[in-house]
């Protein structure tokens, strides 16, 4: 079972609060997610639905309370001047995976991160569709059922799970497969037989650290709010995402929120 109290730097809250924030964003995600909803753009032309919208408002809302400074996806710009001295805070990702969200494909999730001196120490994913949620104590990364009707973890297990065959599996994304990616996954050397699953948001690394997957590689643009939540369910398993090209762990928090290219292993 997990450990409920989380506690770092002074400051502590209780796991499973955090957990029903995620899920209550769930719930009113999915009452959107199963009828018409609509679809606008924003700058970068990336779609922004009415669900990204109550998702960053509740949790925003829920997390208020703890007198942290808040970085969201769907919430304002704040300069780097003002951000660069927050040494603990939350970083979240309403919907991550909107397109796969207006596919209705099932494969997006609701991201919840603390961030403290540039790592990702805590995190949720909450993939309300498929009911399922990964998320992390003060040392492990643990996987549940959570069924979108009732508050109520089932199946938990701690990451990793172990495998029992001798395949190498490679996840990469669904809607940003390119060929930089394809190239990388063509030259990876191994004697094992390769397998090959392709999948929608930060599910990708989850399924590393859960090991249904060997090796999760991003060569393309991604967001601090993107990775941050996953990437601590990753580290937490005992895993790691890696800078592409340096070999060092992601950092967050940089004056420029884009992530530099990486690999989950």
């Amino acid at each position: 079972m997990y450990e409920k109290k989380f506690k770092i730097d002074g400051f502590n809250f209780n796991v499973e609060d955090v957990l029903r924030t995620a899920w209550q964003a769930g719930k009113y995600i999915m009452d959107i997610y199963l009828k018409d909803f609509n679809i606008e753009y924003k700058d970068d032309k990336s779609p922004l639905t009415e669900a990204d919208k109550k998702s960053h408002n509740v949790i925003s809302k829920n997390l208020k309370e703890y007198n942290l400074p808040i970085l969201s996806e769907e919430g304002k710009d704040i300069s780097y001047n003002e951000r660069k001295n927050w040494n603990l805070f939350w970083m979240i990702d309403p919907i991550d995976g909107t397109k796969e969200f207006i596919k209705k494909n099932g494969e997006f999730t609701i991201n919840i991160a603390l961030i403290h001196n540039n790592e990702s120490v805590f995190g949720v994913v909450y993939a309300p569709a498929i009911e399922e949620i990964y998320f992390t104590d003060e040392k492990y990364s643990y996987k549940a059922n959570l069924n979108i009707d009732s508050f109520e973890l089932k199946n938990i297990k701690k990451l990793p799970v172990k495998r029992d065959d001798n395949k190498l599996v490679i996840v990469a994304s669904k809607s940003h497969l390119n060929e930089e990616t394809k190239e990388f996954i063509e030259n990876i050397k191994t004697d094992k037989e390769k397998e090959f699953i392709s999948k929608g948001s930060s599910l990708k690394l989850c399924m590393v650290a859960e090991g249904k997957a060997d090796i999760y590689p991003r060569l393309a643009p991604t967001m601090e709010w993107d990775t941050a939540a996953a990437d601590a369910v990753v580290r937490k398993s005992g895993k790691m995402t890696y800078d592409f090209n340096k070999q060092n762990p992601l950092k967050y928090n940089k004056e420029n929120l884009l992530n530099i290219y990486f690999v989950v292993l």
